[in-house]
């Protein structure tokens, strides 16, 4: 665990995502602060979001094709984007066994984890 002096813009920001329930990603919670607070920057936000996420307050929800996002449930759990309006939703799927990588194969690497993304339309753009 990462521990660092806890700001009041760090703050800011995680309790920002706290209070959203749509995977946003850092310019949406840029866009949701900057009109309150005109002092915190889209650099300082994308830091305390990375930051966070390391502190494991945070989920940093790596979204290939498309814009990573942040999610406050950080219990272990799988998500989904719409590929018409690239939004992300939690997926309820039983935990998927862990996968056994042959380290020997990959002997120049380190390997340190993996990520499984799900992708499709939303019902609400299937309509």
């Amino acid at each position: 665990m990462i521990i660092t002096r806890n700001t009041v813009q760090r703050e800011i920001i995680l309790q920002t995502v706290l209070n959203m329930d749509n995977h946003p990603s850092a310019d949406d919670v840029y866009e949701r602060l900057r009109n309150d607070n005109p002092s915190i920057s889209r650099a300082t936000v994308y830091r305390n979001l990375e930051l966070l996420a390391k502190q494991g307050k945070i989920l940093h929800i790596r979204m290939p094709n498309g814009a990573d996002c942040f999610d406050f449930n950080t219990s272990e759990h799988y998500h989904l984007r719409c590929d018409i309006c690239r939004r992300v939703f939690d997926i309820d799927l039983p935990k998927i066994p862990k996968i056994n990588i042959e380290q020997k194969k990959y002997k120049d690497f380190t390997i340190e984890g993996y990520s499984i993304s799900f992708h499709g339309i939303c019902p609400e753009c299937k309509k």
